[in-house]
Protein backbone atom coordinates (compact mmCIF):
# COMPACT_ATOMS: atom_id res chain seq x y z
CA UNK A 1 0.00 0.00 0.00
CA UNK A 2 1.34 2.97 -0.42
CA UNK A 3 1.83 6.27 1.78
CA UNK A 4 2.26 9.97 -0.08
CA UNK A 5 2.68 13.33 1.71
CA UNK A 6 1.20 15.30 -0.57
CA UNK A 7 3.66 18.65 -0.02
CA UNK A 8 6.66 15.60 -1.59
CA UNK A 9 4.77 15.88 -4.56
CA UNK A 10 4.93 20.39 -3.93
CA UNK A 11 1.86 20.96 -2.38
CA UNK A 12 1.95 24.00 -0.22
CA UNK A 13 -0.22 24.96 2.92
CA UNK A 14 0.17 28.72 2.81
CA UNK A 15 -3.77 28.38 2.06
CA UNK A 16 -3.07 30.93 -1.20
CA UNK A 17 -1.46 28.25 -3.53
CA UNK A 18 -4.04 25.89 -5.69
CA UNK A 19 -3.05 22.33 -4.54
CA UNK A 20 -5.90 20.79 -6.64
CA UNK A 21 -3.98 18.84 -9.15
CA UNK A 22 -1.26 17.87 -6.69
CA UNK A 23 -4.11 16.37 -4.28
CA UNK A 24 -5.59 14.59 -7.47
CA UNK A 25 -1.98 13.36 -8.27
CA UNK A 26 -1.76 11.64 -5.30
CA UNK A 27 -5.22 9.80 -4.84
CA UNK A 28 -4.71 8.57 -8.52
CA UNK A 29 -1.07 7.52 -7.90
CA UNK A 30 -2.05 5.60 -4.17
CA UNK A 31 -4.77 4.24 -6.39
CA UNK A 32 -3.32 2.99 -9.40
CA UNK A 33 -0.78 1.11 -6.44
CA UNK A 34 -3.99 -0.93 -5.18
CA UNK A 35 -4.59 1.75 -2.65
CA UNK A 36 -3.14 3.84 0.07
CA UNK A 37 -2.67 6.82 2.65
CA UNK A 38 -2.84 10.59 1.24
CA UNK A 39 -1.22 12.00 3.63
CA UNK A 40 -2.02 16.50 4.74
CA UNK A 41 0.53 17.52 6.86
CA UNK A 42 -0.24 20.79 9.51
CA UNK A 43 -0.62 23.63 6.79
CA UNK A 44 -3.76 25.27 5.51
CA UNK A 45 -4.09 23.70 1.98
CA UNK A 46 -6.57 25.75 -0.62
CA UNK A 47 -7.96 23.60 -3.22
CA UNK A 48 -10.83 22.99 -5.63
CA UNK A 49 -12.85 19.96 -5.82
CA UNK A 50 -11.75 16.38 -4.57
CA UNK A 51 -12.33 13.07 -5.66
CA UNK A 52 -11.98 10.05 -3.91
CA UNK A 53 -11.46 6.61 -5.01
CA UNK A 54 -11.63 3.70 -3.76
CA UNK A 55 -9.27 1.60 -1.24
CA UNK A 56 -7.76 5.31 -0.58
CA UNK A 57 -7.46 7.17 3.59
CA UNK A 58 -7.08 10.17 3.21
CA UNK A 59 -5.48 11.18 6.51
CA UNK A 60 -5.19 14.86 7.87
CA UNK A 61 -2.56 15.70 10.67
CA UNK A 62 -3.62 17.58 13.58
CA UNK A 63 -3.27 21.15 12.80
CA UNK A 64 -4.15 20.86 8.65
CA UNK A 65 -6.75 22.38 7.07
CA UNK A 66 -8.20 21.88 3.53
CA UNK A 67 -9.91 25.14 2.51
CA UNK A 68 -12.65 25.01 -0.78
CA UNK A 69 -11.97 27.51 -3.62
CA UNK A 70 -15.40 29.18 -3.70
CA UNK A 71 -15.38 30.26 -7.26
CA UNK A 72 -18.80 28.44 -8.16
CA UNK A 73 -17.88 27.34 -11.50
CA UNK A 74 -14.79 24.75 -10.47
CA UNK A 75 -17.69 22.37 -9.52
CA UNK A 76 -18.89 21.54 -12.52
CA UNK A 77 -22.17 19.01 -12.55
CA UNK A 78 -22.37 15.63 -11.62
CA UNK A 79 -25.66 13.31 -10.97
CA UNK A 80 -26.83 13.52 -7.20
CA UNK A 81 -29.63 13.30 -4.69
CA UNK A 82 -30.58 17.32 -4.05
CA UNK A 83 -33.34 17.35 -1.28
CA UNK A 84 -34.62 14.04 -2.06
CA UNK A 85 -34.55 14.16 -5.83
CA UNK A 86 -32.20 12.08 -8.40
CA UNK A 87 -30.76 15.35 -10.60
CA UNK A 88 -27.57 16.93 -11.29
CA UNK A 89 -26.05 19.70 -9.36
CA UNK A 90 -22.80 21.09 -8.58
CA UNK A 91 -20.16 18.55 -8.00
CA UNK A 92 -20.17 18.21 -4.12
CA UNK A 93 -16.31 19.34 -2.62
CA UNK A 94 -15.28 16.45 -1.67
CA UNK A 95 -16.86 12.84 -4.12
CA UNK A 96 -16.85 9.90 -4.23
CA UNK A 97 -19.14 7.47 -6.30
CA UNK A 98 -19.17 3.27 -6.32
CA UNK A 99 -16.34 3.24 -3.83
CA UNK A 100 -15.21 0.37 -1.98
CA UNK A 101 -12.69 0.83 1.24
CA UNK A 102 -12.90 4.56 1.09
CA UNK A 103 -11.56 6.46 5.12
CA UNK A 104 -11.34 10.03 5.88
CA UNK A 105 -8.97 10.39 9.03
CA UNK A 106 -7.10 12.56 11.04
CA UNK A 107 -7.13 15.23 13.59
CA UNK A 108 -7.65 17.99 10.41
CA UNK A 109 -10.46 20.20 9.43
CA UNK A 110 -11.97 20.67 6.32
CA UNK A 111 -13.57 23.69 5.42
CA UNK A 112 -16.04 24.73 2.81
CA UNK A 113 -16.30 28.32 2.98
CA UNK A 114 -19.63 28.26 2.43
CA UNK A 115 -20.23 32.20 2.75
CA UNK A 116 -20.29 32.91 -0.65
CA UNK A 117 -22.86 30.26 -1.75
CA UNK A 118 -25.39 31.17 1.24
CA UNK A 119 -25.18 35.10 -0.07
CA UNK A 120 -26.55 33.83 -3.26
CA UNK A 121 -29.09 31.27 -2.10
CA UNK A 122 -30.50 34.30 0.26
CA UNK A 123 -30.08 36.88 -2.88
CA UNK A 124 -32.26 34.01 -4.57
CA UNK A 125 -35.01 33.60 -2.21
CA UNK A 126 -35.71 37.70 -2.78
CA UNK A 127 -34.85 37.40 -6.52
CA UNK A 128 -34.92 33.97 -8.32
CA UNK A 129 -33.07 35.72 -11.17
CA UNK A 130 -30.49 37.36 -9.05
CA UNK A 131 -27.42 35.09 -10.14
CA UNK A 132 -27.13 32.51 -13.02
CA UNK A 133 -23.87 31.41 -14.96
CA UNK A 134 -23.07 29.05 -17.51
CA UNK A 135 -22.99 26.16 -15.02
CA UNK A 136 -25.71 26.79 -13.65
CA UNK A 137 -27.35 26.87 -17.46
CA UNK A 138 -25.66 23.51 -17.80
CA UNK A 139 -27.27 22.01 -14.35
CA UNK A 140 -30.81 23.32 -16.23
CA UNK A 141 -30.06 21.45 -19.67
CA UNK A 142 -29.21 18.29 -17.69
CA UNK A 143 -31.62 18.60 -15.60
CA UNK A 144 -34.39 19.04 -18.32
CA UNK A 145 -32.79 16.22 -20.10
CA UNK A 146 -32.43 13.63 -17.30
CA UNK A 147 -35.98 14.44 -15.28
CA UNK A 148 -39.54 15.04 -15.10
CA UNK A 149 -40.25 18.75 -14.29
CA UNK A 150 -40.44 18.77 -10.09
CA UNK A 151 -43.45 20.72 -8.24
CA UNK A 152 -41.94 22.01 -5.65
CA UNK A 153 -41.65 25.31 -3.00
CA UNK A 154 -37.70 24.75 -3.08
CA UNK A 155 -36.58 28.14 -4.51
CA UNK A 156 -33.29 26.69 -6.05
CA UNK A 157 -34.99 24.74 -8.89
CA UNK A 158 -36.00 27.84 -10.16
CA UNK A 159 -32.20 29.23 -10.51
CA UNK A 160 -30.68 25.50 -10.33
CA UNK A 161 -28.40 26.92 -8.25
CA UNK A 162 -28.10 23.33 -6.50
CA UNK A 163 -25.53 24.03 -3.98
CA UNK A 164 -22.87 21.14 -3.08
CA UNK A 165 -22.58 19.25 -0.29
CA UNK A 166 -19.16 19.82 1.68
CA UNK A 167 -19.29 15.66 1.07
CA UNK A 168 -20.86 13.46 -0.53
CA UNK A 169 -20.23 9.47 -1.30
CA UNK A 170 -22.80 7.23 -3.28
CA UNK A 171 -23.24 3.97 -3.68
CA UNK A 172 -20.33 3.28 -1.27
CA UNK A 173 -19.37 0.41 0.39
CA UNK A 174 -17.70 0.59 3.52
CA UNK A 175 -16.93 3.88 4.34
CA UNK A 176 -15.20 5.47 6.86
CA UNK A 177 -15.09 8.84 9.05
CA UNK A 178 -13.01 9.49 11.62
CA UNK A 179 -11.86 12.44 13.34
CA UNK A 180 -12.02 15.21 11.64
CA UNK A 181 -13.70 18.57 11.54
CA UNK A 182 -16.12 19.54 8.50
CA UNK A 183 -17.10 23.20 8.80
CA UNK A 184 -18.55 25.78 6.70
CA UNK A 185 -20.94 23.67 3.98
CA UNK A 186 -22.24 25.40 1.04
CA UNK A 187 -25.13 23.34 1.86
CA UNK A 188 -25.87 20.17 4.00
CA UNK A 189 -22.92 19.44 5.45
CA UNK A 190 -21.91 15.53 4.79
CA UNK A 191 -23.91 13.32 3.10
CA UNK A 192 -23.80 9.66 2.05
CA UNK A 193 -26.37 8.13 -0.38
CA UNK A 194 -26.84 4.52 -1.10
CA UNK A 195 -24.19 3.33 1.29
CA UNK A 196 -23.38 0.59 3.16
CA UNK A 197 -21.29 -0.23 6.43
CA UNK A 198 -20.70 2.88 7.31
CA UNK A 199 -18.83 4.05 10.36
CA UNK A 200 -18.60 7.79 11.40
CA UNK A 201 -16.76 8.05 14.61
CA UNK A 202 -15.64 11.15 16.54
CA UNK A 203 -16.55 13.94 13.83
CA UNK A 204 -17.11 17.44 14.24
CA UNK A 205 -20.00 18.56 12.17
CA UNK A 206 -19.95 22.31 12.43
CA UNK A 207 -21.66 25.24 10.80
CA UNK A 208 -22.95 28.76 11.66
CA UNK A 209 -26.70 28.85 13.01
CA UNK A 210 -27.74 31.11 9.89
CA UNK A 211 -26.26 28.51 7.44
CA UNK A 212 -29.57 28.02 4.98
CA UNK A 213 -29.86 24.09 4.83
CA UNK A 214 -26.94 23.72 6.70
CA UNK A 215 -27.61 20.58 8.22
CA UNK A 216 -24.61 18.52 9.82
CA UNK A 217 -24.99 15.01 8.66
CA UNK A 218 -27.90 13.35 6.50
CA UNK A 219 -27.95 9.41 6.18
CA UNK A 220 -29.39 8.77 2.99
CA UNK A 221 -31.08 5.58 1.58
CA UNK A 222 -28.23 3.60 3.34
CA UNK A 223 -27.91 0.38 5.26
CA UNK A 224 -25.90 -0.29 8.49
CA UNK A 225 -24.44 2.99 9.65
CA UNK A 226 -22.89 3.04 13.19
CA UNK A 227 -22.15 7.00 14.22
CA UNK A 228 -20.53 7.52 17.68
CA UNK A 229 -19.19 10.43 19.85
CA UNK A 230 -19.73 12.75 17.02
CA UNK A 231 -20.16 16.77 17.46
CA UNK A 232 -22.94 18.90 15.80
CA UNK A 233 -22.85 22.54 16.22
CA UNK A 234 -24.59 23.41 12.49
CA UNK A 235 -27.59 26.26 10.99
CA UNK A 236 -30.24 23.35 10.40
CA UNK A 237 -31.27 19.85 11.51
CA UNK A 238 -27.68 17.95 13.27
CA UNK A 239 -27.91 14.36 12.13
CA UNK A 240 -30.53 13.90 9.58
CA UNK A 241 -32.27 10.49 8.46
CA UNK A 242 -33.51 10.69 5.15
CA UNK A 243 -34.71 8.03 1.91
CA UNK A 244 -35.99 10.14 -1.04
CA UNK A 245 -38.96 12.61 -1.76
CA UNK A 246 -42.17 11.78 -2.99
CA UNK A 247 -42.57 10.04 -5.87
CA UNK A 248 -38.85 10.18 -6.91
CA UNK A 249 -38.14 8.60 -3.73
CA UNK A 250 -40.77 5.91 -4.12
CA UNK A 251 -39.41 5.17 -8.16
CA UNK A 252 -36.13 4.61 -6.23
CA UNK A 253 -37.32 2.67 -3.19
CA UNK A 254 -34.46 2.23 -1.61
CA UNK A 255 -34.51 2.65 2.98
CA UNK A 256 -32.02 3.91 5.37
CA UNK A 257 -32.08 0.51 7.68
CA UNK A 258 -29.98 -0.53 10.23
CA UNK A 259 -28.66 2.56 11.90
CA UNK A 260 -26.93 3.06 15.42
CA UNK A 261 -26.80 6.75 16.82
CA UNK A 262 -25.05 7.22 20.23
CA UNK A 263 -22.55 9.14 22.49
CA UNK A 264 -23.12 12.41 20.65
CA UNK A 265 -23.59 16.08 21.46
CA UNK A 266 -25.98 18.58 19.71
CA UNK A 267 -25.10 22.01 20.86
CA UNK A 268 -27.38 24.12 18.22
CA UNK A 269 -29.50 23.20 15.23
CA UNK A 270 -32.91 22.53 14.40
CA UNK A 271 -33.31 19.43 15.43
CA UNK A 272 -31.20 17.00 17.17
CA UNK A 273 -31.99 14.25 15.34
CA UNK A 274 -34.40 13.86 12.72
CA UNK A 275 -36.02 11.41 10.35
CA UNK A 276 -37.67 13.02 7.54
CA UNK A 277 -39.15 14.80 5.93
CA UNK A 278 -37.60 13.48 2.42
CA UNK A 279 -38.37 9.49 3.90
CA UNK A 280 -40.49 8.27 0.54
CA UNK A 281 -38.00 5.06 0.50
CA UNK A 282 -38.48 4.02 4.01
CA UNK A 283 -36.82 4.28 7.18
CA UNK A 284 -36.58 1.29 9.58
CA UNK A 285 -34.35 -0.16 12.57
CA UNK A 286 -32.56 3.00 14.19
CA UNK A 287 -31.52 2.87 17.64
CA UNK A 288 -30.83 6.52 19.69
CA UNK A 289 -29.01 6.43 22.60
CA UNK A 290 -26.97 8.55 25.45
CA UNK A 291 -26.75 11.60 23.81
CA UNK A 292 -27.11 15.24 24.73
CA UNK A 293 -29.16 17.93 23.12
CA UNK A 294 -28.71 21.59 24.08
CA UNK A 295 -30.42 24.54 22.88
CA UNK A 296 -31.64 22.40 19.28
CA UNK A 297 -34.94 23.98 18.10
CA UNK A 298 -36.45 20.34 18.22
CA UNK A 299 -35.00 17.27 19.83
CA UNK A 300 -35.82 13.27 18.61
CA UNK A 301 -38.28 14.53 15.37
CA UNK A 302 -39.93 12.70 12.80
CA UNK A 303 -41.41 14.37 10.03
CA UNK A 304 -43.54 13.29 6.62
CA UNK A 305 -46.71 14.56 5.02
CA UNK A 306 -49.36 13.07 2.82
CA UNK A 307 -47.27 13.29 -0.51
CA UNK A 308 -44.33 11.63 1.44
CA UNK A 309 -45.29 7.60 1.25
CA UNK A 310 -43.19 5.78 2.47
CA UNK A 311 -42.95 4.40 6.46
CA UNK A 312 -41.01 5.17 9.72
CA UNK A 313 -40.80 2.22 12.00
CA UNK A 314 -38.37 0.60 14.63
CA UNK A 315 -37.34 3.64 16.42
CA UNK A 316 -36.03 3.26 19.52
CA UNK A 317 -34.86 6.14 21.52
CA UNK A 318 -33.67 6.39 25.29
CA UNK A 319 -31.02 8.12 27.70
CA UNK A 320 -31.44 11.07 26.02
CA UNK A 321 -30.18 14.55 27.95
CA UNK A 322 -32.21 18.05 26.03
CA UNK A 323 -31.74 21.55 27.68
CA UNK A 324 -33.55 25.30 26.35
CA UNK A 325 -34.86 22.89 22.99
CA UNK A 326 -38.16 24.21 21.81
CA UNK A 327 -39.92 20.83 21.73
CA UNK A 328 -37.86 17.75 22.58
CA UNK A 329 -40.07 15.12 21.29
CA UNK A 330 -41.91 16.21 17.91
CA UNK A 331 -43.63 13.53 15.21
CA UNK A 332 -45.64 14.81 12.57
CA UNK A 333 -47.40 13.27 9.85
CA UNK A 334 -49.24 16.88 8.47
CA UNK A 335 -45.28 18.65 8.27
CA UNK A 336 -46.38 21.43 5.80
CA UNK A 337 -43.27 22.50 3.89
CA UNK A 338 -42.10 20.44 0.49
CA UNK A 339 -45.82 20.25 -0.62
CA UNK A 340 -48.03 20.51 -3.54
CA UNK A 341 -49.66 23.98 -2.54
CA UNK A 342 -51.77 23.42 -5.15
CA UNK A 343 -53.49 20.10 -4.00
CA UNK A 344 -56.17 21.52 -0.74
CA UNK A 345 -56.08 17.58 0.18
CA UNK A 346 -52.62 17.54 1.21
CA UNK A 347 -53.49 19.42 4.46
CA UNK A 348 -57.37 18.53 4.70
CA UNK A 349 -58.12 17.98 8.33
CA UNK A 350 -60.70 15.42 6.80
CA UNK A 351 -59.70 12.02 6.19
CA UNK A 352 -58.17 10.99 2.75
CA UNK A 353 -58.13 7.92 0.76
CA UNK A 354 -55.55 5.89 1.84
CA UNK A 355 -52.97 5.52 -1.48
CA UNK A 356 -49.18 5.11 -2.06
CA UNK A 357 -49.02 8.48 -0.83
CA UNK A 358 -50.33 7.90 2.31
CA UNK A 359 -47.08 7.83 4.70
CA UNK A 360 -46.77 5.42 7.99
CA UNK A 361 -45.20 5.90 11.25
CA UNK A 362 -45.35 3.05 14.04
CA UNK A 363 -43.34 1.21 16.49
CA UNK A 364 -41.76 4.24 18.26
CA UNK A 365 -40.42 3.36 21.77
CA UNK A 366 -39.14 6.73 23.53
CA UNK A 367 -37.62 6.11 27.02
CA UNK A 368 -35.50 7.96 29.66
CA UNK A 369 -35.68 11.28 28.58
CA UNK A 370 -34.89 14.12 30.46
CA UNK A 371 -35.47 17.84 29.15
CA UNK A 372 -35.43 20.88 30.57
CA UNK A 373 -35.85 24.51 30.08
CA UNK A 374 -38.42 23.78 27.27
CA UNK A 375 -40.20 26.59 25.20
CA UNK A 376 -43.15 25.30 23.53
CA UNK A 377 -44.15 22.19 24.32
CA UNK A 378 -43.07 19.10 26.15
CA UNK A 379 -44.15 16.66 23.42
CA UNK A 380 -46.38 16.65 19.94
CA UNK A 381 -47.80 13.57 18.51
CA UNK A 382 -49.79 14.50 15.05
CA UNK A 383 -50.80 11.54 13.36
CA UNK A 384 -53.53 11.48 9.56
CA UNK A 385 -57.05 10.75 10.48
CA UNK A 386 -57.08 8.23 7.64
CA UNK A 387 -53.63 6.31 8.80
CA UNK A 388 -52.73 7.59 12.75
CA UNK A 389 -49.42 6.77 13.88
CA UNK A 390 -49.72 3.69 15.60
CA UNK A 391 -48.05 1.62 18.63
CA UNK A 392 -45.72 4.83 20.75
CA UNK A 393 -44.71 4.36 24.22
CA UNK A 394 -43.15 7.49 26.29
CA UNK A 395 -41.95 5.75 29.15
CA UNK A 396 -39.70 6.75 32.68
CA UNK A 397 -39.24 10.73 31.45
CA UNK A 398 -39.28 13.85 32.75
CA UNK A 399 -39.77 17.18 30.73
CA UNK A 400 -39.51 20.33 32.29
CA UNK A 401 -41.23 23.38 30.67
CA UNK A 402 -39.77 26.94 30.80
CA UNK A 403 -41.37 28.76 33.77
CA UNK A 404 -39.89 31.84 32.11
CA UNK A 405 -42.94 34.74 32.06
CA UNK A 406 -41.53 36.80 29.11
CA UNK A 407 -41.22 33.22 26.84
CA UNK A 408 -43.41 33.68 23.85
CA UNK A 409 -42.86 29.72 22.16
CA UNK A 410 -44.34 28.99 18.83
CA UNK A 411 -45.08 25.96 16.68
CA UNK A 412 -44.02 22.78 18.36
CA UNK A 413 -43.65 21.69 14.98
CA UNK A 414 -45.18 22.94 11.45
CA UNK A 415 -48.91 21.24 10.67
CA UNK A 416 -51.10 22.32 8.40
CA UNK A 417 -52.36 24.44 10.44
CA UNK A 418 -50.30 27.29 12.94
CA UNK A 419 -50.64 25.98 16.59
CA UNK A 420 -49.02 28.47 18.69
CA UNK A 421 -47.84 26.89 22.18
CA UNK A 422 -45.62 28.22 25.34
CA UNK A 423 -44.68 26.00 28.18
CA UNK A 424 -47.17 23.56 27.50
CA UNK A 425 -47.77 19.80 27.91
CA UNK A 426 -47.41 17.03 25.82
CA UNK A 427 -50.05 17.22 23.01
CA UNK A 428 -51.34 14.24 20.40
CA UNK A 429 -53.90 13.50 17.94
CA UNK A 430 -54.62 10.89 15.68
CA UNK A 431 -52.58 8.04 17.39
CA UNK A 432 -53.47 4.10 17.95
CA UNK A 433 -51.87 2.45 20.67
CA UNK A 434 -50.19 4.85 23.15
CA UNK A 435 -48.70 4.03 26.21
CA UNK A 436 -47.61 6.40 28.55
CA UNK A 437 -45.69 5.01 31.81
CA UNK A 438 -43.76 6.93 34.52
CA UNK A 439 -43.59 10.36 32.73
CA UNK A 440 -43.20 13.75 34.33
CA UNK A 441 -43.96 17.06 33.10
CA UNK A 442 -43.76 20.09 34.45
CA UNK A 443 -45.78 23.29 32.20
CA UNK A 444 -45.85 26.43 32.16
CA UNK A 445 -49.42 27.10 31.96
CA UNK A 446 -51.95 24.22 31.59
CA UNK A 447 -52.49 20.41 31.04
CA UNK A 448 -49.94 18.23 31.06
CA UNK A 449 -51.13 15.58 28.74
CA UNK A 450 -54.07 16.32 25.90
CA UNK A 451 -54.68 13.37 23.58
CA UNK A 452 -57.66 14.14 21.02
CA UNK A 453 -59.06 11.62 18.61
CA UNK A 454 -57.28 8.69 19.60
CA UNK A 455 -57.47 4.85 20.17
CA UNK A 456 -56.20 2.36 22.73
CA UNK A 457 -54.46 4.86 25.09
CA UNK A 458 -52.94 3.28 28.51
CA UNK A 459 -51.46 6.15 30.44
CA UNK A 460 -49.83 4.81 33.64
CA UNK A 461 -48.58 6.99 36.44
CA UNK A 462 -48.07 10.18 34.90
CA UNK A 463 -47.71 12.80 37.17
CA UNK A 464 -47.23 16.62 37.48
CA UNK A 465 -46.03 18.12 40.24
CA UNK A 466 -47.51 21.54 39.92
CA UNK A 467 -51.08 21.55 38.44
CA UNK A 468 -52.58 25.35 37.26
CA UNK A 469 -55.55 26.71 38.28
CA UNK A 470 -58.25 24.55 37.31
CA UNK A 471 -55.97 23.13 34.45
CA UNK A 472 -56.50 19.07 34.76
CA UNK A 473 -53.57 16.77 34.96
CA UNK A 474 -54.82 15.09 31.82
CA UNK A 475 -57.17 15.48 29.10
CA UNK A 476 -58.69 12.95 26.85
CA UNK A 477 -61.61 14.03 24.47
CA UNK A 478 -62.66 11.64 21.73
CA UNK A 479 -60.88 8.64 22.70
CA UNK A 480 -61.60 5.40 22.36
CA UNK A 481 -60.72 2.12 24.63
CA UNK A 482 -58.38 3.78 27.42
CA UNK A 483 -56.66 3.07 30.60
CA UNK A 484 -55.56 5.48 33.15
CA UNK A 485 -54.08 4.18 36.27
CA UNK A 486 -51.62 5.11 38.97
CA UNK A 487 -52.97 8.54 39.98
CA UNK A 488 -55.08 7.60 43.69
CA UNK A 489 -52.39 9.69 45.54
CA UNK A 490 -53.65 12.50 43.00
CA UNK A 491 -57.66 11.85 43.75
CA UNK A 492 -58.04 14.68 45.88
CA UNK A 493 -57.42 16.57 43.40
CA UNK A 494 -60.97 16.19 41.55
CA UNK A 495 -59.40 17.83 38.43
CA UNK A 496 -56.68 15.23 37.75
CA UNK A 497 -58.77 13.80 34.37
CA UNK A 498 -61.05 15.27 32.27
CA UNK A 499 -62.79 13.31 29.58
CA UNK A 500 -64.54 15.12 26.71
CA UNK A 501 -68.36 14.78 27.27
CA UNK A 502 -68.35 13.87 23.08
CA UNK A 503 -66.61 10.41 23.84
CA UNK A 504 -68.73 7.44 23.72
CA UNK A 505 -66.23 5.60 26.14
CA UNK A 506 -68.54 4.09 29.03
CA UNK A 507 -66.99 4.82 32.92
CA UNK A 508 -66.34 1.20 33.81
CA UNK A 509 -63.10 1.63 30.76
CA UNK A 510 -61.16 3.62 33.61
Amino acid sequence: MAFLDITQLGAIGDNRTDNTEIIAQAINQCAENGGGTVFVPSGNYLTGPIVLKSNITLYLEAGATITFSDEFDRYQPVKTRWSGYECYGYSPLIYGDNLTNVAIKGEGSFDGQGKAWWLINRQLRVDSKAYSSKTTEKIAQLNQNFMEPIETNLVEWDSQFLRPPLLQLMNSKHVTIEGVTLKNSPFWNTHLVYCDHVTVHNVTFENPADTPNGDGFDIDSCTNVRVGDCHFAVGDDCLVIKSGINEDGRRVGKPTENVVVTNCTMHHGHGGIVLGSEMSGGIQNVTISNCTFIGTDRGVRIKTNRERGGYVKNILVNNIYMEDVFCPIAINSFYRHGVNENDPTVNSPEAQPITEKTPEIEHIQISHITARNCRAAAGFIYGLPERPINDISISHSTIEMTMDPNEEGGEPDMVQEELIMVGAGIFGKYISNLDIHHVRVETRQGTGLQIEDSQHVNIDHFTMRKQHDSSPAVILKRVEHKNVEGYASQMANKNYLQIDEQSNLLKQDL
